[in-house]
Parts: C-alpha cells; sequence; structure tokens
C-alpha cells in the first residue's frame, strides 16, 4: 500500500554521517560522548535532585560507561541523540543535551536535558537547548521538537521558555518518578520550513 506523503526525514539522515559536534553561545560545545566521561556522568548521578527528576541511578563508573555506549550506539540506530556538554576551553563537562523519541517519518523529536551541579543557574541548559534546536530544526529538518518536563521543576520550565519552547498544555499524572506520579508541561518548537517534504 503506497504512502501518500513523503517522511520528513530519510532513513540514514543521522547515521548516513558522523555525529557533529555544535557550538553553543558562551564558550560551550556540545560533542559526542566519550567512554572517558564515564566518571563524570556517575559522579552527577550521585546528586539528589538528579534522583528528584530522573528515573535511573547509577551504581559504578561502569553502569555510567555502559549509559554511554548505549548513547553512541543510539546514533547509529537512529533511535536517539545525546551530547554531552563542556565548557570549550577546559572540556570540563556540564551537562548533557538528547534528541530522544526520534521518529525521522515525521520529522519530531523529545528534547531532554541535565546539567552538573555546579554548571546550574548559568544558563547552560538553556544555551545548549537553543544550539541544539537550531541543529535540529533549521540544519537537519526536524519538523517539530517537544520538551516534557515535571510541572514541579520550575528551572525547567525556565528553560523551555528561554527557548521558544511554548508551553502547550498539560499531561496529567503523565510519567512517575520515585516521589509518584507527576502531571507534566509539553512544551515544542515547530520548524521554520512552511512546506512539507517533496
Amino acid at each position: 500500500m503506497p504512502f501518500l506523503i513523503s517522511p520528513v526525514l530519510n532513513a540514514g539522515t543521522l547515521a548516513g554521517r558522523p555525529q557533529p559536534t555544535l557550538p553553543a553561545d558562551g564558550g560551550l560545545v556540545l560533542r559526542p560522548w566519550r567512554a572517558g566521561d564515564a566518571p563524570a556522568v556517575h559522579e552527577v548521578f550521585q546528586d539528589p535532585v538528579m534522583h528528584q527528576w530522573h528515573a535511573r541511578a547509577a551504581d559504578s563508573v561502569a553502569e555510567a560507561g555502559d549509559w554511554i555506549r548505549e548513547w553512541r550506539q543510539a546514533w547509529q540506530g537512529e533511535r536517539e541523540a545525546h551530547w554531552a556538554v563542556a565548557d570549550a576551553e577546559s572540556g570540563v563537562l556540564l551537562g548533557r543535551v538528547a534528541l530522544r523519541e526520534l521518529r525521522l517519518d515525521d520529522g519530531t523529536a523529545e528534547v531532554a536535558y541535565w546539567t552538573v551541579p555546579a554548571a546550574r543557574g548559568r544558563g547552560v541548559a538553556a544555551r545548549a537547548t537553543t544550539a541544539l534546536a537550531h541543529w535540529a530544526l533549521d540544519e537537519t529538518g526536524f519538523h517539530r521538537l517537544e520538551l516534557l518536563h515535571a510541572v514541579r521543576n520550575e528551572a525547567s520550565c525556565r528553560v523551555a521558555a528561554r527557548t521558544g519552547f511554548g508551553l502547550e498544555g498539560t499531561e496529567r499524572r503523565a510519567i512517575l518518578h520515585p516521589d509518584g506520579w507527576h502531571d507534566m508541561h509539553l512544551h515544542a518548537r515547530i520548524g521554520s520550513r512552511t512546506s512539507p517534504p517533496r
């Protein structure tokens, strides 16, 4: 049965090229993850704030290394795309930004991010999200990016607002966190292309 529409993005859009390194404002860089990042990732996931908003914990550096391998393989499988957010000069890890729930046919994905404790309150998540959104929407051709966060996570709501993700509504009791079910704010940005692919 033939499709009446063409895919927004073709298979191979990501896997057909190396994962890029992306510059971001304020001396940040978004780069592919490295095996040597595992100790820093493990350290971040010992932070109680991370436990508040994430469903996973890292019990060892080896487990964090497994995550990094999964994140790198996800690019080749075009399932997800994960970047380390680092200081461009020192190389110090400041956070993570990612596209999850990739649907190339529809040109959609979900943005996710976290920052290390020392980087919070410095605009790192917003600058990284801005750079990622520009790459995904303007350079690569995604049509729509969504951003979900717990309603009680006011810091994430500020990041969404600062980066042009308009609030579209509330998904009630949508995500289970360690302390129970959370209502989630749904934000989104739409790409600037006005016509569908041919």
